[in-house]
Order: C-alpha cells, then structure tokens, then sequence
C-alpha cells in the first residue's frame, strides 16, 4: 500500500526505505524534528572538538581530508574545518568533466579563499564518456561514476598521505530517509559504499570481464582494470593502519543547505546558478555536475515517479523554508518535465539518439509506481488522482507486470 508523508512529499515506492509514525510523519522528518528540537548543537560541536584532539594525526601534516566538489556545503565544511575548528584539510576533488560555469569558478576559487591544498583528479575523457554510457545501460544512471569517485579517490589519498580522517557533510539516506537517528553517529562505512552510495556495483562491474560476468557483454566499452584504478576503495589493511574514519558533519553541527549557501556566498564569494534549471527551482544544488539537474534527474523521474522539485521542497519544508502546499506545486511544476535542452546536451556527449534513451530508459520503471492504459504511462498523483506521462517504448513483452 502506497502511503505519503503527512509533513514532507515522500511516499513508500521510492528508492529509500521509509517507517511512519502515530501522526504519519516519515523517519526522515522525524530526524529532521529532532535536530530542530532537542539537540544541543553547542554541545555537539565541542564533541568534534574533542574527537579530534584526541584523535591527533602524528603521521601527516593534514589534519583531515574533505572530498570536495565545490558546493555550497563543499565550502560549509572546509569553512567548518579550517575558521572553526582550526584544523588543517587537505582538499580532494573527483572531476567528472561536467561542471557548469558557476560550479567551476567555484572549485577553482576554494584553494585560495581558505588557503588550503587542493588536488583535483581528472580522470581521461574518453573513459568518462563510456562510464556515462555504462551507467546508463546497466541501472539507469549516467552519474555513477561521479558517486564512485567521491566515495573512492578520497580514501586512496588518504591511505598514500597517512590521514585518518575524511569529513562528510550530511549522511544522505540519513538525512532523507532517516536511516540512522543523529544518536548512532553514523560513521562511512566500506559496506554502505557500496550498498547504497553505488547501488550495488563497483569499478570491476564496468570492465569488459566484469560486464561478462553479469552477462551484459553487449554493453562492453574496452575498459580495463587501469583504466578505472580512481574507482578502487583501498584494501581493509590499508585503512586499518592508519585508523581512518570517515565521521559526518551533519552528526556535529545544525545541517542547512541553505544556511550554507549563505554562508558560503557572504563570507567567500562562492555563486549560485545564475540561469534556470528545468527540474528545479533550487539554484544552489549540484553545480558540480550540469547533467545532475536535468537528464539525470529525469530518469530518477523515469523509475520512481519523483524528482528534484520532491526532493528539494522536501529539505525547504524540513527545514522550515517551505510548507507542505508550497512543496505540491513546486512537484506539480517541476517533477514531470523533460528537460530537453539538457538531455540533448548529454546525448550529444554521449553519442545516443533520444529515442533510444526513451527505449532503455523505459526498461528501469518501478511496477510500484508506474502502469500502462492505452499505451500511456500513468501514475497516482500526490495530490490525488492519476496522470499520463508520456507514450510506452517498452517492449510488448515488458510490459505484462504494468498492465492494469
């Protein structure tokens, strides 16, 4: 049975896993009620204080290393780290290649702003290219190699500089889902990479040998085991011996994108979005990648039924910004739209023809949400009733689990 939040716009046919309480409130709200309402905030931030005082790194000149993109929250943390707890980061970035003009300016500008080291890996264009495509084909995401390369490169640099600290900003299915309660201080763990940051697979996935193993060798791209050698987590040993943890931010201070980006713009100049996304009225989201907003967020639209506009009213209300009736027209506007300037940008990087996209995208919808009547595509609406969006390119013999 399909339940929706009483206080956010999420439902149970997501990609999360959500509980609801007496009121119907899901456990992502109910985290967010309570980092509102009943943390000491001053009391948590000494902690962090104190976790790396006691925690000091003998072994390296960098206090801790922060996987940055040059976000809003990218600058929150290393303004965290650097002007509040007087540490000394070391900055890491994964380059996927398809940064938009203000995410740019943004990444270059961090090094000197805080005055901090900064490595910026860019692995080879062409490899970039096929794992665009690979994603693609085998789950519906063109950005896995971008969620890969954050969760990975960090931790190779860390082993080679003998850090024992990476600091996240927010513990993403934590703060959405409420998988964890701010009481667990939730902590990266190999496993949750995996599972969850990279759905499943990992680098061997994508090579020629790996795409045999799942029986996909129609999707092979020539890619190697040294072409992906960025998208290698390092071996229990390596991070055992120098006691490296991956702690989030989130746990220690008041986490508000926001607040963030104001922060982040009023004290070193970092920029919002200066056009308009087709997905989303937020400006201040994923500037790191200009296909995030758009195409990629179309097919989170394609299996799930729900988009940026759900996700993004969804942390306005949370966090007090927004209310509910906002949040339905922001899903109403946003949520279904095709972003064709965009797509058409990423189909052209790629090589694909829409139809084709539209076929293939077609083989990722969730039965949970999505049916067929008279060849369309429908499903039941958040403020009640159902709607059509757009024709069926499945195949005949898909579709028997969507017919109603």
């Amino acid at each position: 049975m399909k339940i929706y939040c009483k206080n956010c716009l999420y439902k149970t046919d997501t990609d999360m896993k959500l509980y609801f309480d007496e009121r119907g409130w899901c456990t992502g709200c109910q985290n967010s009620e309570i980092a509102r309402n009943e943390i000491n905030w001053d009391e948590r931030l000494e902690k962090l204080k104190k976790l790396f005082k006691e925690n000091k790194n003998k072994k390296s000149d960098y206090d801790l290393i922060i996987g940055v993109s040059g976000g809003k929250d990218s600058y929150f943390q290393t303004h965290l780290s650097k002007n509040i707890l007087g540490l000394n980061p070391l900055l890491v970035t994964y380059y996927g290649n398809n940064y938009t003009e203000e995410g740019e300016y943004n990444l270059r500008r961090m090094k000197d702003v805080f005055k901090c080291d900064h490595i910026i890996f860019k692995p080879e264009i062409e490899t970039l290219i096929k794992m665009n495509l690979l994603g693609f084909y085998i789950q519906g995401d063109m950005n896995w190699h971008n969620h890969c390369g954050i969760m990975t490169y960090p931790f190779q640099i860390a082993v080679r500089e003998k850090i024992n600290f990476i600091l996240w900003g927010e513990h993403g299915y934590m703060d959405r889902s409420g998988m964890f309660f701010y009481d667990d201080y939730v902590e990266f763990t190999k496993r949750h990479r995996k599972e969850h940051d990279l759905r499943g697979y990992d680098w061997y996935n994508f090579t020629d040998a790996g795409l045999e193993k799942m029986s996909k060798s129609n999707f092979k791209m020539g890619l190697s085991d040294e072409d992906l050698h960025w998208a290698k987590y390092p071996e229990d040993t390596e991070i055992a011996d120098i006691n490296l943890r991956g702690i989030y931010s989130q746990n220690y201070v008041y986490w508000d994108g926001v607040n963030n980006a104001k922060i982040s713009e009023k004290l070193y100049g970092w920029r919002k979005y200066q056009g308009d996304f087709q997905r989303t009225y937020r400006k201040i989201s994923n500037l790191d990648d200009m296909h995030e907003n758009g195409a990629h967020d179309y097919l989170k639209f394609v299996k799930f039924g729900y988009g940026r506009g759900t996700d993004h009213s969804t942390k306005d209300i949370r966090l007090g910004y927004m209310d509910r009736e906002e949040g339905i027209e922001m899903v109403k506007k946003y949520d279904h739209v095709k972003p064709t300037k965009d797509l058409n940008r990423w189909l052209n990087y790629v090589g694909m023809s829409e139809d084709k996209f539209d076929k293939i995208a077609d083989t990722f919808r969730d039965p949970r949400t999505w049916y067929i009547k008279n060849n369309k595509w429908f499903k039941e609406n958040l403020w009640g009733g159902e709607s059509s969006f757009g024709e069926v390119y499945l195949e005949k013999h898909l579709r028997d689990k969507f017919i109603r």
